[in-house]
């Protein structure tokens, strides 16, 4: 990749156009950007990256207008925009991007938001063709042809030296979250979690076979509930009843649920077979029973049927007179159902007749007194006269409408004169207000800009406090640890010691009475082992002191823990003792608490700061809001004006409608309150009387059809057999109570009937002539033989579902650990792949991580790397080297980086060199690792690169070196260009961008300087 032309329009601190031919710097290789602190310089590289990605490195990425890119001295009608054109894989492209950003109307006044634009051209043929307008197609195109992210764009061509110090005497961890973030080693870090997930899968579904298959056991116990039986789970070969039940994972568990089962359904079939034999016995008992108590129940019933069958007869015949009244009532209650329609007619011709009477007195009484004896037809004339006066009072009605409609906008107008008259006022005293409001905004916004402007120093100072701080933290927790250690390590030995000399000591007693052990195996007539004699006339015997084997070996053993008690405490003293050297040497003698205050109150400072800062997008919104309310004010001003003036000229015109209105209203009132109240009595009038024409004809009708009523009733009597009507409604019964004496003369002769047959049934009457009957004493005996045969049917019953349900869960677990025989097999292959990859494994000797690993061989390549200039800058003294030695304490194996001191032969840590040492060891490192990751991407090459600060720590014999290493960059036509303010720099470097700031914003200017002759 070589960048060719860089164009910055409104951008960061360059408020105009600002061009940089890099074709031009190409010529000399190697150049220097250089300016006052605060110009622009690293701007130039934000703009390279910008262009490339849209977006500039890390936290300079920015919010608000623009995206925190536009520059705050560009004038409004400016946009800020950058165009890269560079040559990338053989291709030369033209990149040209445009944040989202505010811009003035084209029309009228205030501002609009313009969207953000890239545009990808390529030149073709002696032209540029345009390629693309779409950000995500741009992007794509630039990433594919770089081979790398902008994170890793900015590491390896915006090299920041600053980030590759720290990361130089970084720890293990921190070393592996930026090489990961290069190389992209995610992958491998996600296999040891697939792996641990995979683990994690396998266990839970060993574990919840185990579970299943010990449920299945407590649900065998439970079906068998013998308590001679032991827990289920527990070891039975042999039994050993007071054994602890085995949980789930444990080794033997499935062995011992089966060897249970079959235990417990051996234990079930025995006692099924002797509840089979005492359900048959209950049978036979209960058989004989039942058939003794069915017949003396039927005997008692007989014997009750008769006696009932008596007592009925005798109660029939007591109440037959009164039966004969109930027939006689019934035949009267037919005849007078003949008379029933001619009474419902009458009954109804009445209630209407009264009804009708009814609303014609009240018809008439809401009328004057001298119409309450008028007829029908004067009513119905003097409504019609109503009618016809109503009518002619239609166009006076529409007149009051209009008249309360004129009355109305002229309240209308009244109201919005006086709103805008409060509108008049407050624009006015807003406005009055204005210029005191905006220099206040205006403030405002140079406050937050210079909090901006404070708050980064600060930043740059906080990152180093931190990591001092932390250092110290460090040291002094390390101190305690490493006192701990040393405490527990003198501890170790003098217990080591003390063991020792008493394994000895029981080791030499031992030895002194070894004749009396061998005595006490002497048996007689067998032979000694020392002596092969027969007889044994004076063994030795033991004294009070004597000790055994088993004595000596416990002490043995107790001295080998003791001992390697030692050793691990002097193990864990170590890597204390020599992190806190290193954590010493960074954080230097300065008590912990100073440091902290120093970094509390830096910090403190620096967040004050970037509030104040934060408020600048507000502020910049809130001086764009007033200005927007001044605009919008003085508009409403002016049109608050001209309505009130249309509004006068209106009130002028309505004003004279309204007295011709008041003119004929007066005429069509004739005295009342209103045309619409004069309506309406005339209204109310003329519906009183058609309400009363209507009542008086509708009585005159009931009164008539009440009379013919009368006389069919009078008919349908006579012929029904009644002297009078009133004799035929008193006999006339409804066709419920009809119904109900026919149901109870019916029920009466079944009766009879049924008594009648009862008594002439022959085994009643011959069950009647025997002894009284005793069922319940029989029943009794039936209900103690019924009682004894359920219970034992109910546990024959249990003995048989115990079997059943202990075969069928027998199976289930069969069944279940066939399944979970693989399962265990998968689990244990799983976890030994997983604990290998995590490090955990105990056939990992490093316990280094499948990621650490393939990032160790990356840092080792970037070491190698970076040892060729390395080598060079530090005239032949330092080599960088990785090592994958154990972490302090025995942990995991981490990225170490060392260096190795050619004039003493010794590898030391890199946090050992000096401040110097340490920019020219990184500065090889952050070459060293944008080669390594340039091969990552696919080899593209890198024609162009950047430096960014840390010169101004070198002497200047050892600038020199740097400088010549930075100049065989060149080779092959390379272009490296070094941002720095040392000023010895400008007599080396001939080649110089100069950025220059004076209030109206910076500026970037080519200059070629002479070289000092030294």
């Amino acid at each position: 990749m070589r960048l060719h032309r860089l164009e910055i329009t409104a951008f960061g601190p360059f408020g105009g156009t600002q061009k940089i031919d890099f074709d031009d710097l190409s010529s000399a290789g190697l150049f220097l950007l250089h300016g006052p602190t605060g110009a622009g310089k690293t701007s130039v590289l934000d703009a390279v990256c910008y262009a490339l990605y849209g977006g500039v490195p890390g936290a300079r990425q920015g919010s608000g207008s623009g995206g925190g890119l536009r520059s705050d001295h560009a004038a409004p009608d400016t946009l800020t925009e950058v165009v890269l054109d560079l040559t990338v894989g053989g291709r030369r492209l033209e990149i040209t991007r445009r944040p989202e950003q505010l811009r003035p109307k084209r029309r009228g006044t205030g501002s609009t938001r313009e969207r953000a634009y890239s545009a990808l051209r390529e030149h073709r043929d002696g032209e540029w063709q345009g390629l693309s307008r779409s950000h995500q197609e741009i992007g794509e195109e630039i990433t594919q042809l770089l081979g790398m992210s902008r994170e890793q764009f900015c590491q390896v061509v915006l090299l920041p030296q600053g980030d590759f110090a720290r990361f130089l005497r970084a720890e293990d961890t921190a070393r592996a979250k930026l090489l990961g973030r290069l190389f992209d080693t995610g992958r491998f870090a996600a296999v040891e979690e697939r792996l641990a997930q995979l683990r994690r899968a396998a266990e839970a579904r060993v574990r919840t076979g185990d579970e299943r298959l010990l449920a299945l056991g407590h649900r065998m116990g439970q079906a068998a509930d013998d308590p001679a039986l032991p827990e289920p789970g527990t070891p039975a070969i042999p039994v050993q009843r007071s054994a602890a039940p085995l949980a789930p994972g444990d080794p033997g568990l499935t062995e011992a649920v089966l060897e249970w089962a079959a235990l417990a359904r051996s234990a079930a079939r025995e006692r099924r077979d002797i509840a089979a034999v005492a359900l048959r016995a209950a049978e036979e008992r209960h058989e004989d029973a039942v058939r003794r108590a069915a017949a003396i129940a039927e005997r008692a019933r007989l014997q009750r049927q008769y006696a009932d069958a008596r007592r009925a007869a005798d109660e029939l015949a007591a109440s037959a007179a009164e039966f004969d009244a109930l027939r006689a009532r019934l035949e009267r209650a037919g005849a007078a159902a003949a008379v029933a329609p001619a009474l419902e007619l009458r009954d109804g011709a009445d209630r209407d007749h009264a009804a009708a009477a009814g609303d014609e007195r009240a018809a008439r009484a809401r009328l004057p007194r001298e119409l309450h004896e008028a007829g029908a037809e004067q009513l119905s004339a003097l409504e019609r006269t109503h009618r016809e006066e109503l009518g002619s009072l239609a166009a006076a009605r529409r007149a009051e409408r209009r008249a309360a409609a004129v009355a109305d906008e002229i309240a209308a107008l009244d109201r919005q004169a006086r709103s805008d008259g409060h509108a008049l006022d407050e624009d006015a005293a807003w406005l009055d207000a204005w210029p005191a409001l905006r220099d206040g905004h205006r403030r405002r916004v140079e406050a937050a800009q210079e909090a901006a402007a404070h708050a980064e120093r600060l930043a740059d100072r906080v990152g180093p406090a931190r990591e001092r701080l932390d250092a110290a933290r460090r040291r002094d927790t390390l101190t305690r640890d490493a006192d701990a250690a040393a405490d527990a390590l003198a501890r170790a030995r003098d217990g080591a010691a003390t063991a020792r000399e008493h394994w000895l000591d029981t080791k030499e007693r031992r030895l002194r009475g070894i004749a009396a052990e061998l005595a006490a195996a002497l048996r007689p007539g067998e032979s000694c082992a020392v002596c092969g004699s027969t007889e044994h006339p004076a063994p030795a015997r033991a004294d009070a002191g004597q000790v055994d084997r088993a004595a000596e070996e416990a002490a043995e053993a107790a001295y080998q823990r003791a001992d390697a008690a030692r050793e691990a405490a002097d193990r864990r003293l170590r890597p204390l003792r020599e992190a806190l050297a290193v954590a010493t040497a960074a954080a230097g003698d300065t008590p912990t608490a100073e440091l902290a205050a120093d970094t509390d109150e830096l910090e403190r400072s620096a967040a004050l700061a970037r509030r104040a800062a934060a408020d600048a997008p507000a502020a910049l919104a809130a001086l764009a809001e007033a200005e927007r309310e001044y605009e919008r004010r003085a508009a409403d001003l002016q049109e608050t004006r001209l309505r009130v003036a249309a509004r006068a000229s209106r009130r002028e015109d309505i004003e004279r409608e309204q007295g011709s209105l008041r003119e004929e209203l007066e005429q069509a009132r004739d005295g009342a309150e209103s045309v619409a109240h004069r309506a309406g009595l005339l209204e109310r009038r003329a519906g009183l009387l058609a309400d009363a024409a209507r009542a008086a004809r509708a009585a005159d009708d009931a009164a008539a059809r009440l009379k013919e009523a009368d006389a069919r009733l009078a008919d349908a009597a006579y012929r029904a057999g009644f002297a009078t009507p009133a004799l035929a409604a008193e006999a006339l019964l409804d066709e419920t109570a009809q119904r109900a004496l026919r149901a109870r003369l019916e029920a009466r002769r079944d009766e009879e009937a049924a008594v009648a047959a009862a008594l002439a049934d022959p085994d009643a009457a011959d069950a009647a002539a025997l002894p009284p009957a005793d069922p319940e004493a029989a029943r009794s005996v039936a209900d103690a033989a019924t009682l004894h045969l359920r219970t034992a049917s109910a546990r024959d019953a249990d003995a048989r579902g115990r079997c059943e349900a202990l075969d069928r869960l027998s199976a289930e677990a069969a069944a279940g650990a066939r399944r979970l025989a693989p399962l265990r097999a998968e689990y244990h292959r799983v976890a030994a792949l997983a604990s290998l990859a995590a490090g955990t494994s105990v056939h990992n000797e490093r316990k280094m991580r499948l990621e650490s690993y393939v990032l160790a061989a990356r840092l080792e390549q970037v070491a190698a790397a970076a040892t060729v200039r390395l080598h060079r800058m530090s005239g032949g003294r330092y080599t960088l080297v990785h090592s994958d030695a154990r972490s302090a304490g025995g942990g995991r194996s981490g990225l170490g980086l060392h260096v190795v001191d050619a004039w003493t032969g010794r590898e030391r840590d890199t946090a050992t060199l000096s401040g110097g040492e340490t920019f020219f060891a990184s500065l090889a490192l952050a070459l060293g690792l944008a080669d390594v990751v340039t091969d990552e991407a696919g080899g593209m090459r890198l024609d162009t690169l950047f430096i960014d600060e840390g010169f101004g720590s070198l002497d200047e014999q050892t600038l020199d070196e740097v400088l010549d290493v930075l100049d065989s960059l060149r080779e092959r036509d390379r272009t490296v260009g070094i941002v720095s303010h040392v000023p010895d720099l400008r007599r080396r470097i001939p080649a110089q961008l100069r950025v220059v700031k004076d209030p109206s914003g910076s500026s970037v200017r080519r200059r070629t300087a002479s070289v000092s002759p030294d």
